[in-house]
């Protein structure tokens, strides 16, 4: 190298010295670490501390700001994903909570949660008295009949009703049809229904008159019928029914001695592995309480305050199914059940059937065949169901060992998730307790928290499985 050229090299470094040092400092820490220098007395170059400001205030001095400079110097600043770490604690042993988390819940601005579910009308009613073959005609050419049913309200003028198991007549009059009697309302008061057969036989050149229908009979409600200068129909309205659930504040609280947390320990068990197994109790805890609990507040005297616990889904189903003790569970009794489960309601074709030990057992011993067939393993809400599959809709099966802990081995429930809903007054979150500066224990202290209760919108979407 010549001098000209070192002298260029002098130059440009005296005008570039910022990025000279620079460089040599990445040097030297890459040297220094290489070499095992990095350490000195026990303290790496790059961790920092919190020095307290003039008016109380963090600062951080001596490296740069880390995580745990940040929970140390403002505990609150960064926020816990805990949800999504506890719905992958064990999902299968706590199924309905699962699924609520999954769901989303809506914040409840108190503890205690009033929420309103709309019903469906009745369809179908009873009739109360007999019915004569030609039924008292009005002297017009349209004979007209009062009908008395165990529920006149469910019917409006204009309402065509179907009755069942009575059989209609063709446009001759004379011959009999496949199809059912229709009739029509033509005025609802205190006496009844005043109502006239669409496909009625024909008597003594009559048209339209009435068949012979015994009391007991079901009539079913179906659509209106208008007349061409109809512009108005009767009114329609449906009211909300206002239910009640409280919420429950659900707290499970881990410590850790300091003695503990230093010692030596043949496994690696930390604070993290007990933080772990306390979420899983106390969902397993929550899980009881959300399927069996008792809405109810009660006073403390020794606290002096009241206490919430929430009411449990189970009591809040709208139907219930029963086996026998005596009888065998067969395909039979499996198609009544799935026919309970999806007909009678607005709810979904595919839903959650959770039962104890015995009650899946039952299942589980039966024949599967074209009409009932056990299709492949689902997985949803980050648990693993089997399938069963038939006519009337999907049930996703899986074993609920609260059930067994219940005394209930052999009962179970039909669960529609569209229609669970969860709500939350203190959403589920940690706080890490100073005791050691209270002057309490010297132990590392966290506490688990959540205030919540779950809801089914619409009960009769939901079925409770009964052993008797």
């Amino acid at each position: 190298m010549n001098y000209n050229s070192f002298f260029k090299i002098v130059r440009w470094m005296r005008n570039h010295k910022k990025f000279v040092i620079f460089i040599i400092t990445i040097i030297l820490i890459a040297i220094l670490a290489s070499c095992g220098m990095l350490v000195e007395t026990g303290t790496s170059l790059a961790v920092g501390m919190i020095v307290t400001g003039v008016e109380d205030g963090k600062h951080v001095v001596d490296g740069p700001l880390t995580t745990d400079l940040s929970h140390e110097g403002s505990p609150d600043l960064l926020l816990n994903e805990i949800d999504q770490q506890i719905v992958k604690i064990r999902p299968m042993s706590t199924p309905i909570d699962q699924i609520s988390r999954y769901g989303g819940s809506k914040h409840a601005g108190s503890m205690v949660v009033d929420y309103y579910s709309v019903d469906t009308k009745p369809t179908h009613t009873t009739l109360m008295t007999d019915v004569d073959e030609t039924g008292e005609s009005s002297g017009s050419d349209t004979p007209t009949v009062v009908i008395h049913t165990e529920n006149d309200d469910i019917f409006d003028p204009t309402d065509t009703i179907l009755v069942r198991s009575v059989s209609g007549y063709q446009a001759n009059g004379v011959t009999e049809s496949a199809q059912d009697l229709i009739l029509y309302v033509v005025d609802r008061d205190a006496n009844g229904l005043t109502v006239m057969a669409v496909n009625g036989p024909t008597v003594n050149g009559v048209h339209n008159c009435f068949p012979e229908i015994p009391r007991g009979t079901t009539l079913v409600r179906m659509g209106r019928a208008a007349s061409e200068l109809d512009v108005q129909s009767p009114q329609f309205e449906a009211l909300p029914t206002k239910s009640r659930n409280l919420c429950q504040i659900f707290k499970m609280q881990v410590e850790q001695s300091m003695l503990q947390r230093l010692s030596n320990k043949e496994v690696g068990w930390t604070m993290s592995d007990q933080e772990e197994a306390a979420v899983y109790d106390m969902r397993l805890g929550m899980e009881k309480s959300f399927l069996f609990g008792s809405a109810r507040q009660l006073w403390d005297n020794n606290k002096k305050e009241h206490i919430y616990f929430t009411g449990g889904i189970w009591s809040q189903a709208g139907k219930d199914f029963y086996v026998e003790s005596s009888a065998e569970f067969n395909e039979n009794k499996m198609i009544e059940l799935m026919r309970k489960a999806f007909t009678g309601n607005a709810g979904s074709k595919r839903k959650i059937l959770i039962g104890g030990s015995g009650l899946i057992s039952r299942i589980s011993k039966l024949d599967y065949t074209r009409v009932i067939s056990a299709g492949q393993h689902v997985s949803k809400w980050g648990i693993d169901f089997s399938e069963l599959r038939s006519k009337f809709g999907c049930l996703y099966l899986l074993l609920s060992e609260v059930f067994d802990e219940m005394g209930m081995s052999e009962f179970g429930m039909v669960i529609d998730p569209e229609y669970i809903q969860k709500y939350v007054h203190i959403p589920f979150s940690t706080e890490q307790l100073n005791l050691k500066k209270s002057g309490v224990r010297n132990v590392d202290a966290l506490v688990m928290t959540e205030a919540s209760c779950l809801v089914l919108r619409y009960p009769k979407a939901h079925m409770r499985i009964n052993f008797r």
